[in-house]
């Protein structure tokens, strides 16, 4: 597969990459741990080098299932982990942001020894600290990088005047937001802006947690732990009125022979160049369909007709519950 490069900063990554929170949380209980650093390895092997990690999913166990998994093969792979959660808060009280200079470095300090490596590829703040300017935290990753601890800085779910101020002290790498057809939003503001300043885009949820793929109605059970069980979106009556994005995708997946997840990843990849979605999956079939989605190619009939049908549907429910929905665009 053609590489994609992350903006102007020469970081060369498979044109998809792959999300790992569901190998260990977020979504019920954890997969079997052999299989999934079989499947990780299976996605080297399929030709995928950029992979999504952070300290919070598990907490820590994430990363130590990639550094298992790629200790053997470490130069084939690029890994990217965040900083940016107090995880001694009371979860009862809703996240707290922390990106303290000393929390940073410990952090990376401690997901060093996790990854089971010398170097993390792409750094990430999870999510902006409002308490602690924008510029100490840039100004301490830059010192990371000097000190060869990291290579790349990347922020997530930062709005456009954080971007400038921590691109102005350290050149941001990637910006990690969610984006799909069922959440727009950063094409008004935030694409010209990464255009403008040459900083690729990675697209979380690409497949709005599963939502996308077809595979859900308003009557879909979630397994006891699942997250989605809390969202807004989520739930059946909205769901029930989604689900006419989704009818959409599948008009334009079945005369292709594509599905609709190879759909919405490929609207995704056709929207820039420098974008590289990273969609989740604990199945190696999944992945390998998933994987198709680089070779379909939509016609700019098909995606003038995905664009003006998507617009004009509107997605019911919000993203978070209130306390994270805070937490995004600082």
């Amino acid at each position: 597969m053609n590489p994609r490069t992350l903006g102007q900063s020469g970081l060369t990554v498979s044109p998809l990459g792959l999300g790992c929170m569901g190998m260990s949380f977020a979504y019920g209980p954890a997969p079997d741990k052999a299989e999934m650093i079989a499947l990780l390895r299976g996605a080297v092997d399929l030709g995928v080098t950029f992979f999504d990690t952070a300290e919070v999913y598990g907490p820590f166990r994430n990363e130590e299932l990639l550094g298992e998994a790629f200790e053997p093969i470490r130069d084939r792979v690029v890994i990217a982990t965040k900083f940016g959660f107090d995880l001694t808060a009371d979860p009862a009280t809703g996240p707290r942001a922390d990106s303290r200079p000393e929390t940073i470095r410990r952090v990376t300090d401690a997901a060093l020894g996790r990854l089971r490596t010398d170097h993390i590829d792409l750094l990430y703040q999870h999510r902006v600290d409002p308490n602690v300017p924008i510029e100490d935290v840039a100004g301490t990753v830059k010192d990371l990088i000097a000190d060869g601890k990291v290579r790349h800085f990347g922020l997530s779910e930062a709005g456009a005047e954080t971007i400038r101020r921590a691109h102005a002290v350290q050149p941001v790498t990637a910006l990690q937001s969610e984006y799909s057809l069922w959440r727009r939003d950063p094409e008004a503001e935030i694409l010209p802006l990464l255009e403008e300043l040459g900083i690729g885009f990675v697209p979380y949820s690409p497949l709005g947690r599963g939502f996308l793929t077809g595979a859900m109605t308003a009557d879909t059970v979630f397994e006891k732990g699942d997250f989605r069980t809390r969202l807004p979106r989520f739930q059946a009556e909205a769901m029930a009125a989604n689900v006419a994005l989704v009818d959409l995708l599948k008009s334009i997946a079945a005369p292709l022979g594509a599905t609709v997840a190879q759909v919405a990843l490929a609207w995704l990849l056709a929207q820039r160049d420098w974008i590289v979605p990273i969609p989740g999956t604990t199945k190696l079939a999944r992945l390998k369909a998933n994987l198709g989605a680089i070779d379909l190619s939509l016609s700019p009939d098909d995606l003038a007709r995905i664009d003006a049908a998507s617009c004009a549907i509107e997605v019911i429910g919000g993203r978070y519950a209130p306390a994270m929905e805070a937490m995004t665009g600082l």
